[in-house]
Order: structure tokens, then sequence, then C-alpha cells
């Protein structure tokens, strides 16, 4: 049985830049076996979230494609693609609205509404049971982060990507939000690719490291390989 999930084949994007063209990210090349997390590595600038954005096609690639199960993922709408495959920003992107409205907003846009029971299931498993009701406005950061993941696993996505999710909270927060996603990933056996600027937490949360430099992959393998201690 193929556990290939996700393969990135020579993922390229350029940019214009006063008329000169940029290269943002040229000829990335990784597969991602069912169930793996993937930590994206790299200083600011060196591509990673211009990569992510492409896996999600908020950025459209170049050159090169993404396949999803095998198959070409520029074959799927954006819309239907994002059912399959969840993100989660840096900074929690709430609608206005309780955490309830937010968590039924996916499965609304294909006609399914989100009974309580199945809103407070999912509050549950992100740490924010009996939150429903609650007006986002009102919620920490790291409360934020929890519903927008929640949001995420509306869909029942078969990929999950986390923009340094951890990056814009405190350091308390920080732990408890790292350890919540660890456990959400592994107990869903999702496949994840998780960006960091911050090599512990790459050691930490991730099965294979990529590690980029001014759009290039100069590192592919297992953390250990890649992230020696």
């Amino acid at each position: 049985m193929n556990t290939r999930v996700l393969e990135c084949d020579r993922l390229t994007r350029t940019v214009s830049v006063g008329g000169v063209g940029r290269s943002l990210v040229q000829e990335i090349t990784f597969p991602l076996e069912r169930g793996q997390v993937l930590a994206i590595l790299g200083p600011s600038g060196s591509g990673k979230t211009t990569l992510l954005r492409m896996l999600d096609r908020l950025d459209e690639p170049t050159s090169g494609t993404v396949l999803l199960d095998g198959k070409d993922y520029r074959l799927t709408p954006p819309q239907a693609l994002r059912r399959h495959v969840g993100m989660v920003m840096q900074r929690a992107y709430l609608f206005p609205g309780t955490v309830a409205d937010n968590i039924r907003y996916g499965p609304m846009q294909r006609g399914i509404y989100l009974e309580d029971a199945k809103v407070e299931a999912l509050l549950a498993q992100v740490g924010l049971s009996g939150l429903a009701p609650r007006d986002v406005a009102t919620l920490s950061g790291g409360e934020a982060q929890r519903a927008a993941t929640a949001r995420a696993l509306a869909n029942d996505p078969e990929v999950l990507l986390l923009d340094e999710p951890t990056s814009a909270l405190d350091d308390l927060s920080k732990q408890s939000v790292e350890q919540f996603l660890s456990s959400v990933v592994h107990a869903r056996h999702l496949t994840c690719i998780w960006v960091t600027h911050d090599r512990a937490q790459a050691r930490r949360v991730a099965d294979v490291v990529l590690l980029l430099e001014a759009g290039h992959a100069v590192a592919f393998g297992t953390a250990k390989e890649v992230l020696p201690a």
C-alpha cells in the first residue's frame, strides 16, 4: 500500500521585483509519508512561509507542483484542496463572532452544519471545552491559536500545515500550544508540516526536517540526521 501522502516536485516560486525576477523558493523536492511530521527550518527570509503557502495554493508556484495522494494538486480547485490540507497561521486569524461560529465555518461552505456536540468534541480536543459561545475577541493568544486549530480540524484534513504556530506566544503559552498540537497531530495520525525557526522545537516535534537557506533546500532527512544534538 502506498503511504506517501504529499510530495513536492521541484516546487519553485519567482516574483518580479523592480522588473527583475527574484526566486523565493527554488526547486524544492521532498516526499512525506502518512502520519509523518516534517519541520521546515530556516532563518527569516529563507522561504519557509512561501513554501507553506504554496502547499495550500495561497500562492501559486511558478513551476513544479505538489502531489497529494499521487494526484497533481492543480487538478483540484483551491477551495476543495483546503478541505484536505488545513492551515494554521502564525497569528490566529479568527472571524468575528463566537468560537462555535468559527468552528462551523469550513463545513458550512459545503452545506454541512456541525451540531453542538460535534463542536464541543472538537473544542475538547484542543483544550477549550465549554468555550463554544465565547466571543473570539475575548480569547487569549493561546486560546485563539487553539480555536484556529479546531477550526482547521473541523474539515477533517489529511494534511495539517502549521506556520510558526507558537512564535507569537509568550513562553508559557508556547510550551502549552506546542504540546497540544503535537498530541492532536499524533492522536489523529495527521500528516503535518510545521514551519519553525526554532531548532530545539524542530527536534522535539518532527520526524523529518527540511532545512532551507535563501530559498534552497540544503538538507532533508530525519531530525537526528539534520539536527544532531
